[in-house]
């Protein structure tokens, strides 16, 4: 009984170094086009793959937050894998991208751009 018992217990004890390490941290900065931080900006970060279980707990795969005053949004573990991101600011283009994560912690650096003139299909009036 016990060989059976240490037996089965063996993998599961063996594979716990390997479940720690699938996860990572990612910092999202948030800057605009002069590299001056944006403030109180959305971001929110989901994992692109299927959802994981770790010791039989769900891993938290998506993340919603607002930026500091230094355009910094720390993101707690979540798995590593392609993650997509989206930024949303006033007064900024919406910025949305996928990124490859497979470091255990990662910075990535989100360029807001202003938004664009508004365009019109349709020709102005002539006055006469």
């Amino acid at each position: 009984m016990p060989r059976l018992l240490l037996s089965l217990l063996l993998p599961m004890l063996l594979s716990l170094p390997l479940l720690a390490g699938d996860t990572t941290k990612l910092k999202i900065v948030v800057i605009n086009r002069n590299g001056k931080p944006v403030d109180r900006a959305d971001v929110i970060v989901r994992f692109g793959g299927r959802s994981v279980v770790k010791l039989g707990k769900m891993v938290h795969t998506t993340w919603e937050m607002r930026s500091t005053q230094e355009g910094i949004a720390d993101i707690p573990e979540m798995p590593k894998g392609k993650i997509r991101v989206q930024v949303i600011a006033k007064g900024y283009q919406t910025f949305g991208d996928t990124f490859e994560v497979s470091e255990d912690q990662r910075t990535i650096e989100i360029k807001l751009n202003p938004p664009q003139p508004q365009y019109s299909s349709h020709e102005p009036e002539k006055s006469n």
